[in-house]
């Protein structure tokens, strides 16, 4: 019990010990941090003035400190100079001066401002160069969208399977896969026995038409003299009728295997081999993408299961066939905006549907969308695979700017329009998608310059100055 009880008074001594310490040094800071605010931000020279300024303080502890029990918790906080420690610690900080000089330096931690390191400096001829195109906000219909998968082909319009059109060999070869070709272009020579016979059999057909209308011709000047009877007239307008039939199916003949009139009229005089040749041509001006045949190899004509010798594509329109769910076929309509995206979300391209399909795919079950596209810039690929956004149901007046032009700059959806001495980033926010274009809902008022095209190369520089300014410090 008396050991308690020696315990409880200890641990009361040692409280009001700490009490009359924290009070000390709770009173203390206030009349240096008074002091040292009014005194200039000197650093050490501060510790010795605050110093100075209380001696008569620290006189005052040790006077206190012969008559009071408290004189060693006194002589404690000033041998730890908490007084001096207070007063630098207020000065140093200035009472909140640095947090004014930070907020200071930071704008107010206002990135919206279009100014300062947000700016993306270029000149007007630079930033032509780069692509940079700038609109004016408007208001513009946008209605919902529908996101649906979508794969890019050929138009089927646009490309051509070449086959021979007589059987021989090939003798050469003048265009190989991945080769440009215009149209009339040759793509290869054949040997061809088939097409010296057919050759043949016209040259002689038009040598007997020829010496059938001099005899029919002959025939009837001697029947205007009376010289001889009617039936020898009739009988030379017969042959010449039957040598001109004769003629004609030779050359029709010809004509299947692709020889033209100018042809036809350097056969009489070409050399022999000359007219065993056969050349394939290009049917149209595009792309060699196959090519299905060797030097010296043997081709047929008229072969269904043989393949084609060469396949010729224009890819300058191409067909992207969007697959549209049954439950959605009801809200697609023909001249819908249509934007072509690829898997991270970029636009490649817009169009607008062309037709649907009406038919339902028997394993998909789902019915085809297709849209007619201008690829002259080859932004796609045929067997490419894109996200369709395609817009649907009612359209409502918004403003509304591409979706490539709003980018994410520090975590915020954003534009970028022009300042002084370039583009700076000024925060916005969307609303609906719908067709490659997005509602902005408040940071752009309508008539306001933005970048319509290049967003993404100026958010790139953005990002690049930054990096290098990081490494800077």
């Amino acid at each position: 019990m008396r050991l308690k009880t020696m315990f409880l008074v200890s641990l009361a001594i040692v409280a009001l010990a700490l009490a009359t310490t924290m009070t000390s040094r709770a009173e203390k800071p206030l009349v240096i941090s008074g002091a040292a605010a009014a005194e200039p931000h000197d650093d050490a020279d501060h510790a010795g003035e605050s110093a100075d300024a209380h001696g008569t303080d620290d006189h005052a502890d040790e006077s206190a400190d012969a008559h009071s029990d408290n004189g060693h918790a006194d002589e404690r906080a000033d041998a730890h100079g908490d007084d001096d420690h207070a007063g630098e610690s207020a000065d140093a900080h200035g009472d909140d001066d640095h947090a004014g000089e930070s907020a200071d330096a930071h704008g107010d931690d206002d990135h919206s401002d279009e100014g300062g390191s947000d700016i993306v400096k270029l000149t007007g001829e630079v930033a032509q160069e780069a692509g940079i195109v700038l609109e004016q906000a408007e208001l513009d219909a946008l209605g919902e969208s529908l996101s649906l998968p979508a794969e890019v082909r050929f138009d089927a319009d646009r490309m051509a399977n070449v086959s021979p059109r007589v059987s021989g060999v090939i003798d050469r070869i003048f265009a190989g896969e991945g080769d440009t070709v215009e149209y009339g272009d040759r793509l290869a020579l054949i040997s061809s026995r088939d097409l010296a016979t057919l050759k043949a059999q016209w040259v002689t057909a038009e040598t007997r038409k020829s010496l059938a209308a001099q005899a029919l011709e002959r025939a009837e000047g001697l029947w205007s003299k009376k010289i001889t009877s009617e039936a020898t007239v009739q009988a030379a307008r017969a042959e010449h009728e039957a040598a001109k039939a004769e003629s004609e199916a030779a050359e029709t003949e010809l004509h299947a295997v692709g020889i033209d009139h100018a042809a036809l009229e350097k056969i009489a005089t070409a050399e022999d081999g000359n007219n065993a040749n056969a050349y394939l041509t290009a049917p149209l001006s595009g792309t060699v993408i196959r090519r299905a045949v060797t030097l010296g190899g043997t081709v047929t004509a008229g072969d269904s299961s043989a393949e084609a010798l060469f396949t010729i594509v224009d890819d300058s329109v191409l067909w992207v066939d969007i697959a549209v769910y049954k439950q959605d076929i009801s809200r697609v309509r023909i001249g819908a905006p249509v934007a072509l995206k690829s898997d991270d979300g970029d636009i490649i391209t817009q169009s607008t549907v062309a037709f649907v399909l009406p038919v339902i795919d028997e394993v998909s079950r789902t019915a085809t969308a297709r849209v007619i596209v201008d690829n002259r810039d080859k932004a796609l690929t045929p067997g490419q695979f894109v996200i369709a956004d395609l817009s649907v149901g009612n359209a409502r007046e918004v403003l509304r700017v591409p979706q490539s032009a709003v980018q994410l700059v520090e975590g915020r959806s954003s534009v970028f329009v022009p300042v002084d001495g370039g583009f700076a980033p000024r925060p916005v926010m969307i609303g609906t998608t719908a067709g490659g274009y997005v509602e902005i809902r408040t940071g752009l008022e309508e008539g306001d310059l933005f970048v319509s095209d290049g967003a993404f190369t100026l958010k790139a520089q953005l990002e690049k100055d930054a990096f290098g300014d990081g490494h800077g410090h």
